[in-house]
């Protein structure tokens, strides 16, 4: 494991995507245009991005001890991810997630995830080699606290690239952020932070200064249908949202962490790298299920579809 460029902390699942026209009403029935099923999860999804882009990654997750974790992990090793630390958990069944997509590209998501499928502190702290060795950590905050926290720390002690995923907005996850190199949060996780989700590119923007104050060195901000804000000590972009079709948001956000990471343990220039999270992301919501496709060709494409900053 040692010598792994990455290490995705967060959820496995399998995805089950429907897209449909429209979603029925109730005792209604409607017919499924297209159907996927997919290793999925936002760790997951991360990790596949990231092996898309050349990097070595390993996954920290949970799955159950049942067929469909050995059907997840298979589909994780067949897409070149490290599976070495993920916890079977005898007992629970793997997680399942339900993305149901209607022709206007709006999903719903129906969740089965047992809390025996979330990671611990113990989980993290027997995963402890392999977060230390790895180049960077991305630690999804969809987990618990006690295990997001073992394991910001743990990548901090080894003075490794923490990027967190999410909002910290429990009042005693405040060192969370101080351990944090990256924050990306999408509009509604922002605004658990800052107290109202940013509504146009200049609210983005402060409220990645007021996150910058908060420990992190750089910080990435979701504006809802308008782009992402990105910010640092010396320096602050607003990127628009590349222009193509959009069939299913799911994943573009896991693809644009995916990117930014890559970008970050390149050593680009903050600019170049923000505008490469975005093509990412773009390059994800033209299909159903938040599975990414993130080859080179995609990716070009969708930054000549970003129009100027």
């Amino acid at each position: 494991m040692a010598g792994l460029d990455a290490i995705v902390v967060g959820q496995v699942a399998r995805d089950l995507v429907l897209l449909v026209d429209d979603v029925p009403d109730a005792s209604r029935t409607t017919p499924a245009r297209c159907r996927r099923e997919l290793l999925g999860g936002k760790g997951a999804n991360q990790a596949v991005g990231l092996a898309q882009l050349g990097a070595r990654v390993g996954l920290l997750g949970v799955v159950g001890l049942d067929e469909v974790g050995d059907r997840l992990l298979g589909r994780a090793r067949s897409d070149g991810i490290d599976v070495a630390p993920v916890v079977r958990r005898e007992g629970t069944p793997s997680a399942l997630i339900v993305d149901l997509v209607d022709a206007h590209g709006r999903w719903r998501y129906l969740e089965d995830i047992p809390e025996e499928t979330l990671l611990t502190e113990a989980d993290v702290d027997g995963a402890e080699d392999v977060v230390r060795a790895a180049r960077a950590v991305l630690v999804q905050l969809q987990q618990p606290l006690p295990a997001a926290l073992a394991a910001a720390r743990c990548a901090r002690a080894a003075d490794r690239l923490v990027l967190l995923d999410g909002a910290p907005h429990d009042p005693d996850a405040a060192e969370l952020l101080a351990l944090a190199d990256v924050l990306r949060a999408d509009a509604r996780e922002a605004g658990l932070i800052v107290g109202d989700p940013p509504r146009d590119p200049a609210a983005g923007l402060r409220a990645g200064r007021e996150l910058l104050g908060r420990g992190p060195s750089l910080v990435a901000v979701e504006v809802a249908g308008e782009g992402n804000a990105f910010v640092w000590p010396d320096g602050e972009l607003f990127v628009p949202l590349s222009q193509t079709p959009t069939v299913d948001t799911t994943g573009a956000g896991d693809a644009f962490v995916a990117a930014l990471t890559v970008g970050l343990l390149r050593g680009d220039p903050h600019e170049r790298t923000a505008r490469y999270a975005v093509a990412a992301a773009g390059a994800t919501v033209g299909h159903p299920g938040g599975r990414p496709a993130l080859s080179a060709a995609a990716i070009e494409e969708q930054l000549a579809r970003i129009p100027a900053s």
